[in-house]
């Protein structure tokens, strides 16, 4: 009977996930207009994409019988991953722990909270991420009722956005006339990238695929930890196991009040309240263009909303540096691509 119950939950919580609307950004560049297509995933349950994994790790977990009703989730996240996995967690009667860094937004922390979570907080003096991943992985040495979802090295994450993410992308284009030329997305746990890349390399031929990454921290070009940034849920202080750049076409670098920017942009022009990844997941899409054609079909995510960041630089006047693309980016237009389904 238990089974069941969380049987007919997931078939819920899966109507409530993915399938989310795609919009076409008109904008204008030094005298170059292009048009970057963006899949709106602050749509999902929780307004992150990050719902889709917590989902798909879940369901796989029961499936591969991983997970029994009533073990305690315990997971490390920048916050997006928290959330998703404390409301579907707790929808699936378990008890929820979120480790979490403690400089990330206070409203992450509130939201997981409120969602009946608890947080485990770790400072950068207790080792940040890898600190976190430690305590994690010591809590399940000491309890066998605990499952770890293991974000940055479970392949099951990849295969979410494989099956939906980078499917349903593919789909939208292709009933919009449109073949995808590349596809960006900023590196958190890898599994955006590398999952979006293989479904679009299956269902369209020579199409590049590049990972995203703070130009104030950049660990995937260095290979190392480096410097701090303002980008909350990308660049998590190492590369993710799942993350295989041999696959992948050369890192952009965006840098985070460039991101800021835009997402302001974004916000105050079109009235599309997303988080700081959307508008640098925008300026690299962008950067692409530049590089591709602006007659170039170039896809990205906005990956969250902005209601996590109201106590972040998003909601501060940011100052413009000289090296910043978004102060010549003018936005002119939006406009809707038919969802997958």
């Amino acid at each position: 009977m238990r089974n069941k119950i969380i049987q007919n939950r997931l078939e819920a919580l899966s109507s409530l996930i993915g399938n989310t609307p795609m919009v076409g950004i008109v904008y204008r560049y030094k005298g170059n207009e292009g048009t970057i297509y963006a899949k709106c995933e602050h749509y999902n349950y929780t307004g992150s994409i990050k719902d889709r994994m917590a989902l798909c790790i879940l369901y796989e977990a029961y499936r591969k019988k991983n997970i029994l009703p009533g073990n305690q989730i315990v997971e490390v996240t920048s916050g997006n991953t928290g959330i998703s996995l404390a409301a579907i967690g707790r929808s699936l009667g378990h008890p929820v722990s979120i480790i979490m860094p403690d400089w990330m937004s206070k409203e992450r922390k509130d939201i997981i909270r409120s969602l009946g979570a608890a947080i485990i907080e770790v400072s950068r003096e207790q080792g940040g991420f890898v600190g976190g991943l430690r305590i994690a992985d010591e809590m399940a040495a000491a309890d066998p009722n605990i499952f770890l979802p293991n974000q940055f090295s479970n392949n099951d994450n990849v295969l979410a956005h494989k099956t939906s993410t980078g499917v349903e992308i593919a789909t939208q284009l292709q009933k919009a006339g449109l073949q995808p030329t590349a596809f960006i997305a900023g590196v958190g746990t890898g599994g955006t990238v590398m999952g979006v890349g293989k479904a679009l390399r299956m269902m369209c031929y020579n199409v590049h695929v590049h990972p995203l990454e703070p130009a104030e921290s950049p660990t995937l070009t260095t290979g190392y930890k480096t410097g701090t940034h303002r980008i909350q849920g990308i660049s998590d202080e190492f590369i993710p196991a799942i993350l295989k750049l041999d696959q992948l076409d050369d890192v952009v670098q965006v840098s985070d009040g460039d991101a800021i920017l835009m997402a302001q942009k974004l916000s105050s022009t079109f009235g599309m309240g997303v988080g700081i990844s959307s508008g640098a997941n925008l300026i690299g899409a962008i950067k692409l263009q530049k590089k591709y054609g602006f007659d170039s079909v170039v896809a990205t995510v906005f990956a969250d909303c902005n209601k996590k960041y109201l106590s972040t630089d998003l909601m501060k006047e940011e100052p413009v540096k000289d090296n910043y693309l978004s102060p010549d980016v003018e936005l002119l237009d939006f406009f809707p691509i038919a969802r997958a389904r």
